[in-house]
């Protein structure tokens, strides 16, 4: 099966990658991540993303835009509750995602985001799916967390950059704000 990975950053991407070649699926990997603050984080993995693929020899599409000003407007009512706000970015990022798949002929996608313990699986699930049913292409639902230590092993082997917090400004501000 052709599986097209979103992938938040390069070392979220190396054990799903490893998993689901494993499985003997033919792995592609997307970046599309337009609500990573500030900006120069967004490049930096976008950066990592691309040194992973010449390290490992992965097709990786990159949908490079940042449209901070329509994020925040399209989740300022959500701002105080942090779970919608986190809903809304699985939204926008795994429609787009799944949109890509059905346009480029992919069997089924699936996402990075699943390897972390903080994100929250069932409502990664629920976006996928009802993204992969508008588009007509299967989300891969796969709990990677059991290979959450793996990824971090994996990353420090290839000397990748990893982030200190999710990616939005909401959540830089939470990482911070808590020491």
């Amino acid at each position: 099966m052709r599986v097209l990975i979103h992938s938040c950053c390069a070392p979220c991407l190396t054990y799903p990658r490893e998993t689901l070649e494993g499985e003997g699926h033919d792995v592609e990997a997307l970046w599309y991540n337009p609500n990573i603050h500030p900006y120069k984080e967004y490049q930096k993995r976008m950066h990592e993303v691309q040194r992973y693929s010449g390290l490992r020899s992965i097709n990786v599409h990159y949908i490079d835009e940042y449209p901070l000003a329509e994020w925040l407007e399209d989740i300022q009512s959500s701002v105080a509750d942090g779970k919608e706000r986190c809903v809304r970015c699985y939204e926008l990022r795994l429609g787009r995602t799944a949109a890509f798949a059905e346009a480029n002929g992919f069997d089924a996608f699936t996402t990075t985001l699943l390897v972390s313990k903080h994100q929250d699986h069932e409502a990664v699930r629920r976006a996928g799916a009802e993204a992969g049913e508008r588009h007509g292409v299967e989300f891969l639902y796969r709990d990677f967390r059991d290979g959450w230590k793996r990824s971090i092993e994996m990353s420090k082997e290839l000397q990748l950059y990893r982030q200190p917090y999710c990616g939005c400004v909401f959540s830089e501000h939470e990482r911070y704000s808590e020491q």
